[in-house]
């Protein structure tokens, strides 16, 4: 049975240890647990503040990552610039607001197209595959083609967040719409935020997503059972459809 591949987030690890600005628990040495178990790429997000991910850590997962990196980060000339210089497997462009707790929605591809456009064009020169985060709406994957993307990444907050079955239908059905469209365009479909252990069966049943992203719900549950099993009991769950 076709599995996606989880792409294990340490963003949380690294939260934890800024925390008491102390060296553990280390995202580096955590995510080379999480591989041992299964995950098949690590994934983090560096932000401008440097809340929780440090350039330490990305330049050691460059060294000790034994499947994908896959980087988000916000398209400033800052990150571009430090990304041609030191290149991940792949760049995830996502929104960032210092202000928020958590990334909140997709880009609007739609209203920065030309802005965009330049920044995926300087990376895939670089040989990076350039991913685009954003919501389930056609319109932007559309737009997430026309600047040059390879790859999307369906957000999946509203689906997780849902107040009642039927509206986590009704967003359920947004994302295998968006699955389906991305494929005919010719993008790569990835999938994440908010996927836990209970709601992430749907998603990852969805034949046309071959990548989910997933931190939070994997960091929580490792505090009780450690992280091989948190990242096992993951798999598990993503092919329980």
């Amino acid at each position: 049975m076709r599995r996606a591949r989880l792409g294990f987030n340490v963003d949380h690890i690294a939260t934890v240890r800024q925390a008491r600005l102390a060296l553990w628990p280390d995202p580096v040495g955590i995510a080379a647990l999480a591989e041992v178990a299964g995950a098949e790429q690590i994934t983090l997000h560096l932000r401008e503040d440097r809340r929780h991910v440090q350039e330490r850590d990305y330049f050691l997962l460059r060294e000790t990552k034994k499947g994908l990196l896959n980087l988000e980060m916000a398209a400033t000339s800052a990150m571009v610039e430090l990304v041609l210089k030191h290149p991940p497997d792949m760049v995830t462009l996502v929104p960032e607001r210092r202000q928020e707790l958590t990334t909140e929605g997709g880009l609007d591809v739609v209203a920065c197209e030309q802005e965009l456009a330049k920044s995926v064009q300087v990376l895939k020169d670089r040989g990076m595959v350039v991913s685009l985060f954003v919501d389930p709406n056609l319109r932007q994957l559309e737009a997430s083609l026309k600047v040059g993307a390879q790859r999307v990444e369906l957000h999946t907050g509203h689906y997780c967040g849902a107040k009642n079955p039927q509206l986590r239908l009704k967003e359920l059905q947004r994302i295998d719409e968006a699955a389906g469209h991305a494929i005919r365009l010719g993008l790569g479909c990835a999938a994440g935020h908010g996927l836990d252990y209970s709601n992430v069966a749907p998603i990852a049943a969805m034949e046309e997503i071959d990548e989910l992203n997933i931190g939070h719900s994997i960091v929580a549950r490792a505090f009780y059972v450690g992280i091989k099993r948190a990242i096992k009991d993951m798999l598990q769950c993503m092919t329980r459809f």
